[in-house]
């Protein structure tokens, strides 16, 4: 597990640009329907930005909190702009938006507290 977390550490920005990336791509993409997706629209959204915040929890530059206000500003800017996309623009989108974020930090703290504490036995 260490081995994971030093390339994550190593590669987040690289990490961080892809998922955002792809995030972008499909929120922005217009669709006729929505296609079938298991789980909820939510769940898909959390788990999105949660993913996308876990690579700067783990390495926790100095900034990372405000990459982490930035995700949640971002993911407001993307429901506003998906009514002129053919899209729904929902706000309990960005609510699980900023759920995912969150959730993201706090796994990357755990992970960087059990990996300390194993490197201290």
């Amino acid at each position: 597990m260490k081995r994971v977390v030093d390339e994550i550490k190593k590669r987040w920005k690289t990490l961080t640009l892809i998922i955002l990336t792809i995030i972008t791509v499909f929120s922005l993409l217009p669709l006729d329907a929505l296609p079938p997706a298991p789980g909820t629209d939510k769940i898909h959204h959390f788990i999105a930005y949660a993913m996308l915040m876990l690579p700067a929890a783990v390495r926790k530059p100095a900034n990372w909190v405000l990459l982490g206000l930035f995700f949640v500003l971002y993911s407001g800017a993307i429901e506003l702009i998906q009514p002129f996309i053919n899209r729904y623009g929902e706000w309990m989108d960005m609510f699980a938006n900023s759920s995912g974020v969150i959730c993201g930090a706090v796994i990357g703290g755990l992970i960087n507290f059990i990996i300390s504490e194993k490197q201290a036995m």
